[in-house]
C-alpha cells in the first residue's frame, strides 16, 4: 500500500515540475542537456532500456526506503516511480540500536536488469548476501528474496541461450553461472576471466552487443578511469581497454576523510588545486537507444554533495565503445545535445524538495537515517505538521527517526519552521548537516530552559542564544562547490541569525554519502522524550540553472582566458590572446557577434571584417581563423556553461575546445580536450557583453 502511494505521489510530483520547478534540471530547454543529470548524491548508477521507456536504480546504502526506481523516456528527464526496498530490517544494526549501525553499507551497487517480463535489482547487503528484487511493473511492488551466494558489486547477463551468468570482484574479474531461479550459483562454473593486474577494475556492468560480450568497469587507484573489457565467448579471454579518462567536467578533490574512527576532530586531506583523484567519470555502463545511437552513464565524486551521475554520447571505434566524441574520445562534453530516443519529454526533475506534511505520507524525496520507529513519528496527530517523537541517543548520529534528504548543489538553503514546545528535559531536536564531522542548530530542553544550540563535531563549538518562544525557523545553506556551510535562525521568518562558525564539509568514506539535511530529535538523558513538530521545509536553490545566462544570442561579446586574463582579437583574420590594454584590441577588434545555430551552438563573427570564427585542420597552431564564409560546422561552437561564470567552446569540427596558451601569446587553438580543475588551462573563457 505505502508503495502505491508513493508512486502516486511521485507520479503527480513529475508534473507539478515539468512546470519548471527552481531545482536544477539537467534539461536547458534548447535541444541540449548539461551534466550531472542530478545535481545530488546518485551513485553506483545501473541503467536499463525496455522498449521505449529508461530505467534507473543506484546506491542508497543505509538510508531507507532504498533502491530508488525512476523513469525516463528521453535519457535527461527523470521521475522517482518508487523504492524497490520500502524497509530492510535485519538486526539491530539496521535500526541504531545496540551501539551498532550500517552507516555506509546496506544497499549499494545494484544491477537492474528485465527478463521476459521481469525487472530485477541484484544488489549486496554487507554481512547479509546479495539481494534480489523482482517485479513485473517497474512501479512496484518489488518482492525481496536472498540468494545463497555473497557476489560482491555483481552484473548479471540473462544470454540468449538461456544461460545467466553473473560478474563481480575487483582487479581480478570472475564470472559464475547461476541456477534458472537466481538464487544461486551452479557448481562448476566459477572462474577467473581476467586476472589481477590486467588493468581491470570494479563496478562491472556487462553487454552482449553484435555477438560480442563488454564489461565496464572502473578502477579508483590513483584516480578514477573507466574501462571496457571484450570477448567472444563469455569466459573469455578478454581484452581491456580505457573508455573514459580524465573527464572532471572542471572540478578537483578538495578534501576528504579517511580515518573516521579516530576523531573528532577528524584528520582531514586536502588536496592540491589541480588534483582530480576520484572525480573523473568512471563506475558506469552504455545503452542503445532505440534510434541507434549509444549513450553512457557514470559516476562522479563531487566532494561533498556526493557521488553524482553524469550522461555521455558513445563513440565506438574499432569495436570499442568510449566515452567523449570523434576527435576527442575518453573526455565528455559538459552540454551537448539530447539523445535521439523518439521523444522530446518537456524539462522536468525526479524530486521536489519542499514539504508541507499536510498528505498522507511524506514526499518521496524524504529517507530516513536507518530503519525508523514507525510508532515514534507521525503526520497525522498533529494535521498538517511533522511530529517526531525523541529516542533516547548519545548524539546526533545515533540518534533514531532521523528525516534525510540529499543536499543539493550547487548551492542551496534548506529551512525548517519548527515548534518546539513539546520537547522536554534532555531533547535536542532541530536541522542537521548528516555527515562525519556533522554539525547541527537546534533547540536544547534544559530543564525549564530552552536554548538555541549550534554545534560543530569537528571543531567542538558550542554556541547558544536563549529561546522565549515556541516557534521559531532554522536554516542551512550549503556552498558545494566550496564544500562549506552556514546554519543560523530566525524567531519570525524572515531576519535570520548565523550562529556559530563556518562548516567545513569533507567527503567522508563512512556514510559514504554526500551531506544530507536531516530533521531530528533524539533525548540525550536516555529517556523517551517529547516531540518536536516541523511545519514545514524548503530548499531554495539559487543556482539552479545549468545554463546559468542566456546564450546571447545576435549580441556582442568579448572573451577573456581565466588562464593568463588575455583578450581574444581578430588579428589579421587569426584569433590571438592579447593584454586587456593594447593596440591590438582597439576599433572593435575585441567584439565578436554570437549568431544562434541551433540546439545551444553558436557562430561567432568579427565585428570589425564580419568574419566568422573557423576551424581548420585539427585546430591546432594558427589553424582557428577568421573567414568571409560560414563554414558550416567548422564555423560552428557549442556553448558550455561552466556554472561560475565562464564558459568553454567546443569547435563541431574537432569536438575539442577553443584554449589559448598561458603566457604564451601565441594564436589561439582549437585542439584542448577539456578543463582543468583550476580552469586556468587556457580552455575556459569569461564572456561579457559589450551592446
Amino acid at each position: 500500500m505505502l508503495r502505491n502511494l508513493l508512486c502516486l505521489a511521485a507520479l503527480a510530483l513529475s508534473g507539478a515540475l515539468s512546470a519548471q520547478e527552481a531545482t536544477w534540471t539537467a534539461d536547458n530547454g534548447n535541444g541540449t542537456f548539461t551534466n550531472p543529470l542530478f545535481y545530488e548524491e546518485f551513485s553506483d548508477p545501473d541503467l536499463i532500456r525496455v522498449g521505449d521507456d529508461y530505467y534507473l536504480t543506484g546506491t542508497t546504502m543505509h538510508t531507507m526506503p532504498g533502491l530508488p526506481v525512476l523513469h525516463s523516456r528521453d535519457l535527461v528527464n527523470w521521475e522517482l516511480l518508487t523504492y524497490a526496498a520500502d524497509r530492510l530490517d535485519l538486526g539491530p544494526e539496521f535500526r541504531l540500536e545496540e551501539g551498532k549501525d550500517i552507516y555506509g553499507q546496506g544497499f549499494w551497487a545494484p544491477c537492474l536488469r528485465y527478463h521476459e517480463g521481469t525487472f530485477y535489482i541484484f544488489s549486496n547487503v554487507n554481512g547479509q548476501g546479495t539481494q534480489i528484487f523482482t517485479a513485473t511493473d517497474p512501479a512496484g511492488p518489488w518482492r525481496r528474496q536472498q540468494m545463497r551466494a555473497d557476489l560482491h558489486d555483481l552484473t548479471v547477463l540473462f544470454d540468449d541461450d538461456g544461460k545467466k551468468y553473473a560478474v563481480w570482484g575487483y582487479r581480478e574479474v570472475k564470472m559464475v553461472q547461476l541456477t534458472d531461479d537466481l538464487l544461486d550459483v551452479v557448481p562448476g562454473t566459477e572462474r577467473v576471466i581476467v586476472e589481477a593486474g590486467s588493468g581491470a577494475g570494479e563496478g562491472s556492468h556487462i553487454y552482449k552487443v553484435d555477438g560480442k560480450y563488454y564489461i565496464t568497469n572502473t578502477n579508483y587507484d590513483p584516480v578514477c578511469y573507466q574501462v571496457c573489457l571484450r570477448a567472444d565467448q563469455p569466459y573469455g579471454p578478454y581484452e581491456v581497454n580505457v573508455m573514459s579518462a580524465e573527464e572532471n567536467l572542471g572540478v578537483g578533490q578538495r578534501a576528504r576523510v579517511f580515518d573516521t574512527r579516530n576523531g573528532p576532530p577528524f584528520n582531514v586531506v586536502r588536496y592540491p588545486e589541480n588534483y582530480v583523484g576520484c572525480i573523473p567519470m568512471h563506475q558506469g555502463g552504455i545503452v542503445q537507444t532505440q534510434t541507434g545511437e549509444w549513450w553512457g552513464w557514470s559516476m562522479m565524486d563531487y566532494n561533498s554533495v556526493g557521488r553524482l551521475t553524469a550522461l555521455s554520447p558513445v563513440t565506438w571505434q574499432d569495436g570499442w565503445p568510449y566515452l567523449g566524441l570523434p576527435g576527442n574520445l575518453t573526455r565528455s562534453p559538459r552540454t551537448w545535445v539530447k539523445p535521439n530516443t523518439g521523444s522530446n519529454s518537456a524539462p522536468a526533475a525526479p524530486f521536489r524538495r519542499d514539504d508541507t506534511f499536510d498528505g498522507p505520507t511524506l514526499n518521496p524525496v524524504w529517507q530516513w537515517n536507518h530503519m525508523p520507529d514507525d510508532s515514534r513519528w507521525s503526520l497525522t496527530e498533529r494535521p498538517g505538521y511533522l511530529r517526531l517523537h525523541a529516542l533516547p541517543a548519545e548524539s546526533f548520529w545515533r540518534a533514531r527517526n532521523s528525516l534525510t534528504q540529499r543536499a543539493i548543489g550547487p548551492e542551496s538553503t534548506a529551512t525548517a519552521e519548527v515548534d518546539v514546545s513539546g520537547l522536554r528535559s534532555g531533547d535536542v531536536g532541530g536541522l542537521g548537516l548528516l555527515n562525519l564531522p556533522y554539525a547541527w542548530i537546534g533547540v536544547a530542553r534544559e530543564g525549564d530552559r530552552r536554548i538555541i544550540r549550534y554545534y560543530n563535531q569537528q571543531t567542538g563549538e558550542i554556541r547558544d542564544v536563549a529561546l522565549n518562544q515556541d516557534r521559531l525557523w532554522l536554516r542551512a545553506h550549503g556552498n558545494f562547490e566550496t564544500d562549506t556551510a552556514r546554519l543560523s535562525y530566525s524567531l519570525d521568518g524572515k531576519a535570520f541569525q548565523p550562529l556559530g562558525g563556518p562548516v567545513h564539509l569533507p567527503y567522508q568514506l563512512r556514510t559514504f554519502q554526500g551531506v544530507r539535511y536531516a530533521l531530528f530529535n533524539f533525548n540525550r538523558l536516555g529517556k523517551v522524550g517529547g516531540q518536536i513538530d516541523v511545519a514545514d521545509f524548503t530548499v531554495d536553490e539559487p543556482r539552479h540553472r545549468a545554463l546559468t545566462r542566456p546564450i546571447p544570442y545576435g549580441r556582442s561579446i568579448r572573451l577573456t582566458s581565466l588562464a593568463d586574463s588575455s583578450v581574444l582579437v581578430n588579428w589579421r583574420n587569426y584569433l590571438r590572446p592579447v593584454g586587456a590594454n593594447t593596440p591590438f584590441n582597439s576599433d572593435h577588434a575585441d567584439e565578436f557577434r554570437v549568431l544562434d545555430r541551433g540546439q545551444g551552438r553558436v557562430a561567432l563573427q568579427s565585428v570589425t571584417t564580419g568574419g566568422f570564427l573557423t576551424v581548420r585542420g585539427s585546430g591546432g597552431m594558427a589553424e582557428v581563423r577568421l573567414t568571409a564564409e560560414d563554414a558550416g560546422a567548422a564555423s560552428t561552437f557549442q556553448w558550455q556553461d561552466m556554472l561560475r561564470g565562464d564558459l568553454m567552446l567546443m569547435s563541431l569540427a574537432t569536438h575539442r575546445y577553443l584554449s589559448v596558451d598561458p603566457g604564451a601569446g601565441s594564436l589561439a587553438r582549437a585542439d584542448a580536450r577539456g578543463a582543468r580543475p583550476d580552469r586556468r588551462g587556457g580552455a575556459c573563457f569569461l564572456w561579457e557583453l559589450l551592446d
